[in-house]
């Protein structure tokens, strides 16, 4: 089985783990991944994470011309701006609408420029500092230059109102990394106004040290 057909396939079937446990639901979401030869592999739009057939996903050449498959998602821009200015880091990218991060999302006290508090170490490991952008309209190409905004120093970023953006190396790193932070941002609000002891400085200064994190 060539490399293609061999990430069509892990691409549905991780969409499908993702909505079966309720990460996203109904025809929301989105996934990218770059191949070897420098082709993107894109989910159609209005396509439901449950139901992704391996043959209809979009195919892309190296100039980010449509190949084949049925019309990408809207988000094009989103995806696009984060092989762009991340390189080599990139090799797929998430998006979701799950709940939690949604939610902290609007929390008026939220840290834009971090958004998930220090609870516990993996959320740092995964995520590095996790970026809090506006709101923009579904598909707007703004969304494109708020991650280019960024120079690359970010893998992942919350969309107000929206949901979470994650880039990893490949599609397990980038699925591994959303859930991780769905879930920090579940744990900020189960623990929010109750004062919670996080990780001090100098605790995290010593995963940033051992893991090679982002942290910027």
């Amino acid at each position: 089985m060539s490399e293609e057909s061999q990430m069509r396939e892990q691409i549905c079937e991780m969409a499908r783990s993702l909505y079966m446990r309720g990460l996203t639901c109904g025809a929301s979401g989105n996934i990218s991944v770059r191949l070897t030869n420098g082709r993107l592999l894109v989910t159609p739009t209005g396509s439901s994470f449950g139901h992704l057939d391996p043959a209809r996903l979009t195919l892309f050449n190296k100039g980010m011309a449509q190949v084949s498959g049925d019309k990408p998602t809207k988000e094009m821009h989103l995806h696009s701006a984060f092989y762009e200015t991340r390189g080599a880091q990139t090799g797929a990218v998430v998006h979701l609408h799950s709940c939690h991060s949604v939610a902290l999302s609007v929390m008026p006290d939220t840290d834009p420029d971090n958004m998930i508090p220090a609870i516990t170490p993996y959320g740092i490991i995964k995520l590095g500092k996790v970026k809090l952008l506006p709101y923009f309209m579904p598909g707007d190409p703004k969304m494109g230059d708020a991650i280019r905004g960024l120079a690359g120093k970010r893998s992942a970023v919350v969309l107000a109102h929206h949901g979470p953006v994650v880039a990893g190396k490949d599609l397990e790193a980038a699925v591994n990394a959303i859930e991780e932070l769905e879930e920090s941002a579940k744990l900020a609000l189960l623990t929010r106004g109750l004062n919670p002891r996080v990780l001090d400085q100098a605790q995290i200064n010593g995963l940033v040290t051992k893991f090679d994190v982002d942290w910027d």
